[in-house]
């Protein structure tokens, strides 16, 4: 039997490999505390965001591509910020789509030794070593969410974004699935959930499935239009923030 190769190897297995010197406990959270400060300092003063999660797979002929794509103009069009991992597949795609029709584009990387390189239609762009900040940023400045099909990637930041919705932790900002087809899977297992107790009836409908992008759209602007008035931030020169 060949061995199993890895598919996407960590930069650096620090914050998963046991106690180690509190020295180098210190420096790790040392590093930890600077790249929040940097990922704060860089994105505070974005204009509200919606973000696209998706696969890094899919190539630009691709439907799910074409439809990030499609997503990231319809995003620029409402006025907000597109938001994403920065890397290629559905990332790219919806960096594009807003990138190409005069909207704001910006993502959040993270550093790995293959596959997640930064996207060449973002305006800005932030890379970080670890995975938990990097969803900390992608939900922290975001009014809605898209999930485009993908991996476990994708399903780490679909399933984190349902919990804290669940839990209160965030409010119950617009959630959308698109591709019915292709979590037409997951819907049974969340209705297996269901079935034996371990969420309610009630959870199904913190997000909405559909392959319309119109109504995903239009599910996303009546939620914000009902729920929030959006303010700018004020710059404050004594922290040395830029005008």
């Amino acid at each position: 039997m060949n061995p199993i190769e890895r598919i996407i190897p960590a930069r650096e297995p620090v914050y998963l490999d046991g106690p180690k010197p509190r020295i180098n406990e210190f420096i790790f959270a040392w590093d930890v505390f600077k790249q929040f400060i940097k990922g704060f300092r860089t994105l505070h003063f974005l204009d509200p965001c919606i973000t696209v999660f998706g696969s890094a797979r899919f190539t630009q002929d691709h439907p799910y591509y074409i439809a990030a794509r499609e997503f990231g103009k319809q995003i620029a069009a409402l006025g907000f910020t597109t938001m994403t991992g920065g890397g290629p597949g559905i990332m790219e795609a919806a960096n594009r789509g807003a990138f190409e029709n005069n909207g704001t584009s910006v993502g959040c990387n993270i550093q790995l030794p293959f596959e997640q390189h930064p996207n060449p239609y973002m305006h800005k762009w932030i890379t970080f070593n670890y995975f938990f900040i990097r969803k900390v940023m992608l939900v922290k400045y975001s009014y809605a969410f898209i999930i485009m099909p993908g991996g476990f990637g994708t399903m780490d930041e679909l399933f984190e974004t349902l919990t804290l919705a669940q839990t209160k932790v965030i409010n119950n900002f617009p959630i959308v699935l698109f591709g019915k087809e292709y979590y037409t899977p997951l819907m049974l297992a969340i209705d297996t959930m269901i079935d034996k107790g371990t969420i309610s009836a009630a959870d199904k409908k913190m997000f909405l499935l559909t392959d319309d992008i119109g109504e995903a759209m239009q599910f996303i602007q009546s939620y914000i239009k009902q729920n929030y008035l959006v303010k700018p931030r004020k710059r404050l020169w004594w922290l040395f923030e830029k005008r």
